[in-house]
């Protein structure tokens, strides 16, 4: 069986959990390929490396070099290295990242290091071969990802390896400069290598036991999800369940290789299996999960005869586009159309955009309401069950909680519902009651 095993930032934080982390991969079988994050926290206000290696930037920035900030990097790996008793001297790699860091135009480069010292670290504890991602994972010269490319380097040099250890977050343009997926993107990483070595299964090992049904923050104990489908992964990650980076789908998916989310701190618990198809309702089940995001805008557009007013829609996206807003839902109605905007994406446009809509489609009426919440309760082939949506709206009725907008889409799997934010945390309550207690 080959494996990919990638490992986040809780479980890189110390030599202590760096060594479970290692009892883990070396009880794995035999083919073995490790993704490793940078150090995360070790305790509540302990700082992450990688925000350290930011700030090393902007020291850079503001100075003309990083030396201060930096010399948190050293201690932080050296107490490490010397916890682990490694016989490893970091002190040329330290000088090396600190000057590329002050020679770097971006914050890409220095974001990076702190995987690429944690991959040396995990590959010397293990005995591993070490591969740089700057070598295997590819972006192309506008800073897109290139998959095939990447795929294609990366099986080769990994075909001959056993084991290795791959620094996660990061690769290489074309002309050798460092560039970093967006925050979370060692699993992205991770699943890259899974498809490039045909693994036949992905472990993503975190600090959690998996997905839950609801937010723990919200809803007391909530029910483990122990298997989803690629898509519902995709929904439930979008609206805010932030256990797997939501791009990490895409490089297993062509393969059909599983995802399972692991707990580097309870190695025992089966975690969540993230499949590309799942039987969906097998064990009586409604909904899978339930997630939600907040500080939304929806901008209100009715106008008579809409439906018959030829490229109406197009020109008001249009407007959106030119203005760099993204529309996050467009519901719509005969002579209605609402724009369900992030609060961010609108600040300091938000009189522009309306003014640029107003000459492109003359409405009759543009009214907004600002600070909602989304809420996506999320099961494959949900709608299919009789009287879910019913349920649903019956549940936050129950809980006296107005509903500003809801949305169906054509997936067969998520039930959007707008609420006023300050009503979130009472409606999440009220559809986990629903749907699983």
């Amino acid at each position: 069986m080959i494996k990919v095993l990638k490992f986040g930032g809780t479980s890189m934080s110390s030599a202590k959990s760096i060594n479970q982390a290692a009892d883990i991969i070396l009880r794995s079988g035999d083919n073995k390929f490790v993704v490793v994050s940078a150090a995360g926290k070790r305790f509540g206000n302990d700082e992450k490396i990688t925000d350290i290696l930011y700030s090393c930037f902007n020291e850079k920035q503001q100075t003309g070099t990083c030396a201060g900030v930096f010399t948190k990097v050293r201690a932080r790996y050296d107490e490490i290295i010397k916890d682990l008793n490694l016989k490893l001297d970091l002190a040329k790699i330290y000088d090396e990242t600190e000057e590329g860091i002050n020679n770097s135009a971006t914050p890409d480069y220095a974001a990076s290091r702190g995987e690429y010292i944690s991959a040396l670290i995990m590959a010397e504890r293990l005995n591993y071969t070490f591969v740089d991602a700057a070598d295997i994972i590819k972006f192309s010269e506008d800073g897109s990802f290139n998959a095939e490319l990447s795929n294609k380097l990366a099986g080769s040099k990994l075909k001959g390896l056993k084991n290795a250890v791959i620094p996660g977050f990061y690769g290489a343009k074309p002309n050798d400069t460092i560039r970093t997926f967006s925050r979370g993107g060692s699993d992205v990483s991770g699943a890259v290598i899974a498809r490039a070595v045909s693994a036949d299964v992905y472990e993503n090992w975190t600090d959690v036991n998996g997905f839950m049904t609801a937010d723990p923050r919200i809803v007391d104990d909530p029910q483990s999800i122990k298997e989803l489908s690629y898509r519902e992964l995709r929904e439930l990650a979008y609206m805010g369940a932030n256990v797997l980076h939501p791009e990490s789908i895409f490089p297993v998916k062509a393969d059909g290789i599983p995802i399972n989310i692991r707990n580097t701190f309870e190695p025992d618990n089966p975690g969540t299996m993230i499949v590309p198809k799942r039987n969906a309702g097998d064990d009586g089940s409604v909904i899978t999960g339930i997630a939600g995001r907040q500080d939304f805008v929806s901008i209100l557009i009715e106008k008579a005869m809409m439906n018959s007013e030829m490229g109406f829609c197009r020109r008001v996206l249009t407007e959106c586009e030119n203005l760099g807003i993204s529309v996050e839902h467009i519901p719509t109605g005969i002579d209605t159309m609402s724009l369900v905007i992030c609060e961010n994406m609108l600040t300091e446009k938000e009189d522009m955009l309306i003014e640029k809509i107003k000459l492109a489609v003359a409405p009759d009426l543009i009214e907004i309401t600002k600070s909602l919440t989304l809420i996506a309760t999320v099961g494959d082939k949900m709608s299919h069950k009789i009287g879910t949506a019913g349920r649903l709206c019956a549940a936050l009725s129950k809980a006296g909680i107005n509903i500003k907008m809801i949305d169906q889409g054509s997936s067969e799997m998520n039930i959007i519902v707008a609420v006023e934010n300050k009503d979130y945390k009472e409606a999440v309550k009220a559809i986990y009651s629903e749907f699983v207690k």
